[in-house]
């Protein structure tokens, strides 16, 4: 009996010490408890003001967040301060650092039409290259453990505004990123898209490397976007990907695009095309 009480009793102990928790949208995170929403009072709370800082690393790519309040109106950053241990053995605020964008601003993509038939080679490819938010960028690698390796990193991309395709290939990119380092030292490189990417394969029942499941690779010479291309580079990508806007500046971003050198499609059974280079600038994806 007395070991029954001695288990109440430390757990009632255990309670006291644990932080309160939260759930937004199925992700909890710690709160201090003079932050913990009230039931009724929810809805009165700004999403944009709660959402965890789920993407910010202070070691890696990203810096800190703020919350969309402290940015608004020229308002100045808070400054980061040498903390104590005892005001790190605190609790976190819910709301001290967020997303630096607003949530309502990244807009859900307009679902893509049907391909082409499988016939239209060059429109095929057009197709995949307008209508792919990303792609898989292999390098050959100049970090220490694998130089002279081949590299494969995902990158978002665009080939112009939903309205303007190009057939043009642009991307958003640092020197922060090892592929990017790679292509200062070798600038060739090959971009591979697949129709698993959106809603064909899955609705046709098709496995991603089911022939009839279309995979396109664009390889190529990656060179920065020059002065006069720049404003359309900008259009091209941000349109697509709006959240990079709010991207850090101090990563120095810039703009590069693909010049091709090789078109190669699978979009059936039977073996690969290669595509003119001539016959994809001239097809249309529409």
């Amino acid at each position: 009996m007395k070991s029954h009480h001695l288990s109440l009793a430390l757990f009632a102990a255990l309670l006291c010490l644990c932080e309160s928790y939260t759930l937004r949208n199925s992700v909890s995170w710690a709160v201090a408890s003079n932050d913990v929403v009230v039931e009724g009072e929810l809805d009165a709370v700004s999403e944009e003001e709660v959402v965890p800082a789920l993407l910010v690393d202070n070691s890696g790519l990203w810096k800190p967040a703020y919350p969309p309040s402290v940015l608004r109106n020229g308002a100045e950053k808070p400054k980061e301060t040498v903390k104590s241990k005892k005001e790190d053995a605190a609790p976190v605020s819910s709301a001290s650092r967020v997303f630096s964008y607003r949530m309502e601003e990244v807009k859900a993509p307009a679902s893509a039409p049907s391909p082409p038939p499988h016939q239209e080679t060059a429109r095929t490819a057009r197709y995949m290259a307008h209508y792919s938010d990303w792609g898989h960028l292999a390098t050959i690698s100049t970090q220490d453990k694998i130089k002279g390796l081949p590299f494969g990193n995902i990158f978002s991309v665009s080939d112009g505004p939903m309205d303007n395709s190009t057939g043009v290939v642009y991307f958003y990119v640092t020197l922060m990123d090892n592929s990017v380092a790679d292509l200062r030292s070798y600038p060739f490189a090959s971009l591979t898209f697949s129709e698993a990417e959106g809603d064909f394969c899955r609705q046709q029942v098709y496995d991603p490397e089911d022939p009839r499941c279309a995979r396109l690779t664009l390889t190529g010479k990656m060179v920065e976007v020059g002065p006069e291309e720049v404003e359309f580079a900008q259009e091209a990508m941000f349109s697509r990907h709006p959240v990079m806007r709010k991207w850090p500046v101090g990563h120095n971003w810039f703009f590069m695009k693909l010049e091709l050198k090789q078109v190669w499609l699978q979009d059936w059974v039977g073996g690969v095309s290669l595509i003119p280079l001539e016959d994809y600038y001239k097809a249309t994806p529409y």
